[in-house]
Order: structure tokens, then sequence, then C-alpha cells
């Protein structure tokens, strides 16, 4: 490809949280209920609502795995490795995921215009606190402090880090909202899960919630649904819990439904609005399914429109021209993105590097090369342009 003439606007990037990220401004008497430290034998874990978790293997992030560590592994690991040999390089924690002045420099150096920037802890605690809404609440209503002060919502107009939203409390939402708004925030970031509330789970796109999509819809500003813990079972198929094990005899990775939860997560979030009528009811929310993967896209579709052919009447329009609309998807950087062009348009199509988390890109632009087959208006729109405009609120 010819050198590009603009700066991409890369729509995932991660932070590694801060150690006190979680308990800043959480009252002490309260931190029981939400996130403490403890340590076990010799190594340092974070207590979720009174629970040990597992979720990551160093909850310090130090020393952390090299950026793109298991590229190869997901590119099909010609050379056969195992995971635990691609995570041996380690190295102490740069201050460029600690903090937006040093990742500035960095945004410089990969040559990209901003990024969105989400958590790695912050998408995984909420499905730990869901049974004790007020904890939840509390929870990310602090994680969000936290990220303002170290991060900001739109930091120098390049960086804009998400705040976390949880729905447990409606009420708590919108002024949550109303809050980071406030602050700036150009951008928010739920789980792709069904709401845990005080009277149990509901759909997000349950009338309950219509308070909060209301303020959402006025704001014009985009809702990003990111892959995390969204609290799906394997039917006992595989150990359920974020930090399950996939490890099998000599430090393998053995094969497992457990690996498409991202997925039906989401594919079970994104048909639940279009059948929900979220969309119907407020026609400026948009959605932007990021490190989800796409594969799930043309089975949706093709259920989308069987469920509209057999409850005739029920849809306005055809959801699935109601979901292009209302709908933005980032690929997993090894997704067949000319599938997803071929399913979504090319203005539906947002780049994400998944910088710096091992699964991602070494370098974002790397992800460039994946593009060769488009023409170069394609390319931007994809590398730019589609952010850009999900980063600004429509009226």
């Amino acid at each position: 490809m010819a050198a590009l003439d603009y700066l991409p606007f890369d729509a995932d990037n991660h932070y590694y949280e801060g150690l006190d990220a979680f308990t800043r401004h959480v009252p002490r008497e309260m931190q029981p209920r939400c996130v403490q430290w403890a340590e076990i034998e010799g190594r340092k874990y974070h207590l979720v609502g009174g629970r040990v978790s597992h979720a990551v293997a160093n909850a310090t992030f130090n020393p952390i795995a090299r950026p793109g560590a298991l590229h190869d592994y997901f590119r099909g690991n010609p050379d056969g490795r195992k995971p635990h040999e691609l995570l041996r390089d380690r190295e102490p924690i740069p201050d460029h995921y600690l903090g937006s002045e040093a990742r500035l420099k960095v945004l410089d150096e990969q040559g990209l215009e901003a990024i969105w920037l989400f958590p790695t802890l912050g998408v995984l605690y909420e499905e730990l606190l869901k049974g004790d809404p007020e904890a939840v609440m509390l929870t990310f209503r602090a994680f969000n402090q936290w990220l303002d002060e170290d991060w900001g919502f739109a930091y120098r107009d390049r960086i804009f880090a998400a705040p976390y939203l949880s729905l447990a409390r409606v009420d708590g939402a919108v002024e949550e909202l109303e809050r980071v708004l406030a602050r700036g925030a150009r951008v928010i970031v739920i789980r792709p899960a069904a709401v845990w509330t005080d009277h149990g789970p509901l759909s997000p796109g349950d009338p309950f919630f219509d308070p909060f999509w209301a303020r959402v819809n006025e704001a014009g500003i985009t809702t990003v649904i990111h892959a995390g813990d969204s609290g799906y079972s394997s039917q006992g198929y595989a150990r359920d819990g974020f930090g399950a094990s996939f490890k099998g005899g000599g430090g393998s990775m053995r094969p497992s439904i457990k690996a498409w939860n991202i997925e039906r997560a989401a594919l079970d979030f994104l048909a639940t609005m279009v059948f929900d009528r979220l969309f119907e009811r407020f026609p400026n929310v948009r959605i932007a399914s990021v490190e989800n993967g796409s594969e799930f896209l043309p089975d949706l579709f093709r259920k989308l429109r069987s469920t509209a052919a057999k409850v005739r009447g029920y849809f306005d329009d055809d959801p699935v021209e109601t979901f292009k609309r209302h709908v933005w998807i980032n690929p997993f950087w090894e997704d067949d993105v000319k599938e997803v062009v071929e399913t979504m348009g090319p203005d539906r199509v947002i780049f994400g590097s998944d910088w710096p988390h091992i699964e991602g890109m070494p370098k974002p632009l790397d992800y460039i090369e994946e593009l060769a087959g488009f023409d170069a208006a394609t390319q931007r729109r994809i590398l730019r342009e589609n952010a850009v405009e999900l980063n600004t609120p429509v009226g």
C-alpha cells in the first residue's frame, strides 16, 4: 500500500489500570463490597465483592508482556509455538500504559491521529459484582473518577477514554451519564450482557431503561459494547469464569467452546436491541461493537430476516437495515474484513488494533496490510472517517 496521506483513528486501544484505580474514590467502609487488594502466597490479587478474581494472571500488570505477543498464535501459529513461550518476554510496565501525557507521545510515534481508550480489568468486574447493584454503581462511579483524573475523557482532543457505565440502577446510570458528559466524554462503554437490577436481570433494551437511552439519544454520543465478562456459561462443557484456564498438558491451549463466548454475547446483545425495537424509539442511538469479532454477522442477518418473516408487522422496517443504520463493527484483526465490508458496508466498519494487549497488533498500523485489497477511499473510511464520525455527537 502507498503511504497514507492522513492519520488513522484507532478505535480500540487500552490502558492498564493503576494500582488504585478501583480504590482511590471508594470509601474504605465500602471496599469489602467493591474491590480490594489481597496478597496470597506472594502474589497480589483483586478481591471483587469479597472473592478472589483470577481474571488475569497478574493484576498489577508489572511486569507486563509485550504488545501483540500472541499475534502469531492468532495468525494461525505458523511456528507451532506454545502460548506460554510467546509470553516469556516481559518488561516493567511503561508510563504510556498508565497515563495520558506519555501515551500522547506514543500516538505521535505510531502515526495515529486519535484513539478510543478502554479498560482492561474494568470490563470484567461488573459480572463479579452483579448481585449487589449498589456496589456496582459505586465501583464504577469511582472508577470513572480515577479514569478522568489519570487519563481524561478527551485529552488534547486525541485520547478519548470511555467511561464505563452500568445500568444496574437506571437513575444512577442517568446521573453518571450526565456527570461524564459534563466532563467531556465523547464515547461510553457498557458490557454486552443482560443488566442485573434490584428486580433481577433485564434486557438492556427493556423500556425500563428508556430514561438512560433517551439521554444517550439526546446527547448523540456513541455507546460501545466491548468484549469483557458477560457472564456466559459453557453449560458444563468447560469451566466458567473469565479467568478459567484453557491450558492443557505442556502449557498448550486446548480448544473449547468457551472461546466463542465473546462473539455469542455480542450477537445476543445486538439482536436483542433490534428485537426490543430500541432503535425505533431512539433513532440517534449508535452502537459500536468493539473487539467482539464479526463472523457471527451473516448468520445473524439470516436469523433477523427469518424472524421478521414469522412476525410480520412487528418491525417498522427491515430489521437488517435497522441494524446496519445503527451498528458499527470492529472485527477481530484476524477476521476476514472483506466479508465484513460486504455484509455491513464500508461505512460501518472501524479499525481497532487492541494495542497494547497481547492478542492485538504489535503496532497499531500493522493492520494496514489487512486492507490491501480495498481502494483508497474504503481504506480511509475504515482507518479514520468512520471512527471520526462516531466520535462526533449527532443532533
